[in-house]
């Protein structure tokens, strides 16, 4: 269970991905904190080649056949256009 969390982790690094941010500054008025400012960001991170290349380690595509490969192809593009 463990294991796979952290393949997921990876393989969302390798794929890339987006996150919001939300900064908030606050300020003691009247005895109580009064939100003043928020701010909320996008950020994409890019794919990590590091995280490809651990990902690729851990699978051994020299065994597959040409099919195999491509078929694995597909796959892969098929989950980056669902990210």
């Amino acid at each position: 269970m463990q294991q796979d969390k952290v393949k997921d982790a990876v393989l969302k690094v390798a794929l890339g991905y987006s996150l919001e941010e939300v900064t908030e500054e606050y300020d003691a008025r009247d005895g109580e904190l009064k939100l003043v400012k928020r701010k909320e960001t996008r950020k994409d991170v890019p794919p990590d080649l590091k995280a490809v290349k651990f990902l690729l380690s851990e699978d051994d595509y020299s065994a597959l056949t040409d099919e195999e490969l491509q078929a694995e192809k597909i796959r892969l593009l098929k989950e980056l256009k669902e990210e």
